[in-house]
């Protein structure tokens, strides 16, 4: 006799309260087996699939598309003839760990050949076989981002076997220190209506999470703003010399980045109170120093965390950022790598931006930037010299921090930066 059972959605963090049904990747009448995907949820922290707590079939959906619902809502309900060894709906919080790291007992592979109807319908679009893309989600499972992956990687390695045709003199090349991996999106967009130029954007719901975390962000802390300069020539001579031989040895990029947390996560254990938050009554210092690192998408902003940031090395900081970074542009950063942040780094200068006003990581207490490192004229000893300088921003929640506090640290950061020179270890 078959039980309809409920699929509720889960509590896949502590500080999560809600979620966004983004896509079903399942209908009324499908088969479900036990921790298949039934849909794409969204929440303030990143995206993840809702796999089935039971086996059965799907008889009702009762959260829509673009619907935003709270944790223990019932999502839809799973008609099953299984009730021995199946868990129940209440334990979905247990299950829910698959959604953002396959089992031991998924990696073989057992997944590998169940296709939803969206990466099938992407797959004829594109006309790919299945059977030659690789799989990166639960027991090697297909996603869409598996499929727009393979089709970047095959136009890549079009336009790779076509290069000799092309008049590299003649063409232009640019960096911005952007790194897009797979063509963003394309909008929603309404046509204007008769004799009006306006266009009407579909709000998704990882823009209006990123809009309402900003809005409560500038609403309820009370932003101060400071900027200081630093001379890193030293620093830029450092890495040079370095950066060629710590890609041979550990296959990662050695980046100025590494260099401003070590020296920020320094000037934090010397300033304690930079690494609080505000609790009405009480202001709460945190002992761990946990960096949330920016990473910025094609269609969003992602703060992945860089856990007791003040026990690592500059290499270990380097590997860290090089991991966090690249799992972000891919879409596979877990619920876990978000959770935890004390103070917020954002490298803005990889755009190439001199001068940022950051908004404050909510609930934290201050964001710091690194801006664009510029070759300008500076007065040393009444005499001018060509230095390599950058800016750092500093944005400080004042209901907790003042500006001399905030001065000295910055200072300390300063201090930190242009003290490294070549006898700086990165070990």
């Amino acid at each position: 006799m078959k039980v309809e059972k409920e699929i509720v959605i889960p509590q896949l963090a502590e500080s999560l309260v809600s979620a966004t049904i983004d896509k079903w990747l399942k209908q009324p009448g499908d088969h479900v087996d036990m921790y298949e995907p039934l849909c794409e949820l969204i929440t303030d922290k990143v995206s993840a699939e809702l796999p089935s707590t039971v086996s059965g079939t799907l008889t009702r959906i009762v959260v829509g598309n673009g619907e935003t619902v709270p944790v223990g809502t019932v999502v839809c309900y799973i008609a099953s003839e299984n009730e021995e060894g199946a868990p129940a709906a209440s334990e979905a919080a247990s299950v829910s760990a698959t959604v953002a790291t396959p089992s031991a007992s998924d990696e073989g592979g057992s997944m590998r050949n169940r296709y939803s109807p969206a990466v099938q319908q992407l797959a004829a679009e594109h006309g790919i076989k299945l059977a030659d893309v690789p799989g990166t989600g639960i027991g090697g499972r297909i996603t869409r981002k598996d499929i727009l992956a393979y089709v970047a990687s095959s136009s890549n390695s079009s336009a790779a076997r076509s290069e000799s045709s092309v008049d590299v003199s003649k063409t232009e090349v640019r960096s911005s220190g952007l790194h897009l991996t797979e063509t963003p999106r394309i909008p929603t967009i309404q046509p204007p209506a008769l004799g009006r130029g306006e266009e009407y954007i579909d709000v998704t719901p990882i823009r209006s999470a990123i809009a309402r975390n900003m809005k409560q962000s500038v609403t309820e802390i009370p932003h101060g703003w400071m900027m200081i300069e630093v001379d890193v020539t030293n620093l830029v001579a450092l890495r040079n010399k370095l950066k060629d031989e710590f890609m041979k040895r550990e296959g990662v990029n050695l980046t100025y980045l590494a260099f401003v947390l070590k020296a920020v996560v320094n000037a934090i254990k010397d300033f304690p109170i930079i690494n609080s938050m505000w609790a009405v009554d009480k202001i709460i210092v945190k002992r761990d120093i946990n960096i949330s690192l920016a990473v910025g998408t094609e269609e969003s902003v992602a703060t992945p965390v860089i856990k007791n940031a003040d026990h690592k090395t500059i290499a270990g900081l380097a590997k860290e950022i090089d991991d966090l970074a690249r799992r972000g542009r891919e879409g596979k950063l877990t619920l876990s790598d978000m959770q935890g942040g004390t103070f917020t780094v954002n490298n803005t200068g990889s755009f190439g931006s001199i001068i940022t006003n950051p908004i404050i990581n909510y609930p934290q207490a201050a964001i710091i930037t690194f801006e664009s490192i510029v070759k300008r004229p500076v007065v040393i000893n009444d005499m001018i010299a060509i230095r390599s300088m950058a800016n750092m921003c500093f944005s400080l929640d004042h209901r907790i921090l003042d500006g001399i506090i905030c001065g000295r640290f910055l200072q300390r950061v300063k201090d930190n930066l242009e003290s490294f020179n070549s006898d700086t270890k990165l070990y």
